[in-house]
């Protein structure tokens, strides 16, 4: 049986490297043209198959609520980054898809994301150990019964 304090001591040292890296790269973002969060979005946007994903689903991926998520998209459509059309499975449902100009732009501003991302968090942790970490993420992700 695991140690509560132990566990709970844990959570709170991976929930506070998570805000102070988050805000660090916030604070660092490199484009003006799009924010952090619809950086976000464009970037969930652009692993899905056809760059396409439901509304529903999509904020299942993101750190914003459902309104939230729903306006940024609206902006990033009325801006020409993305599409926003009725799901013709579900006419309740919306799919929400990058568009080639929105993935242009993405790709550009993800190359020097990646270079703060490299500085912020590489530059702390040995390629070793930055595995380890991304093993033990995908566990604390996916649950303990499940393989990564």
């Amino acid at each position: 049986m695991v140690d509560r304090a132990i566990a709970v001591g844990a959570w709170e040292s991976l929930f506070r490297a998570q805000v102070a890296i988050m805000r660090s790269l916030a604070e660092d973002f490199p484009s003006r043209e799009i924010s952090f969060n619809e950086y976000d979005v464009m970037f969930n946007l652009s692993r899905q198959p056809e760059r396409s994903i439901r509304l529903r689903e999509l904020n299942k991926h993101v750190l914003l609520t459902q309104p939230s998520v729903s306006r940024l998209v609206d902006r990033l459509a009325s801006r020409g980054y993305v599409l926003k059309h009725a799901d013709p499975e579900d006419g309740r449902g919306a799919i929400v898809e990058l568009t080639d100009a929105g993935f242009a732009l993405f790709r550009r501003v993800a190359l020097d994301h990646m270079s703060s991302i490299t500085t912020r968090v590489g530059d702390s942790l040995t390629d070793e150990e930055l595995l380890q970490l991304t093993a033990l993420c995908d566990r604390l992700r996916l649950g303990p019964d499940k393989p990564a």
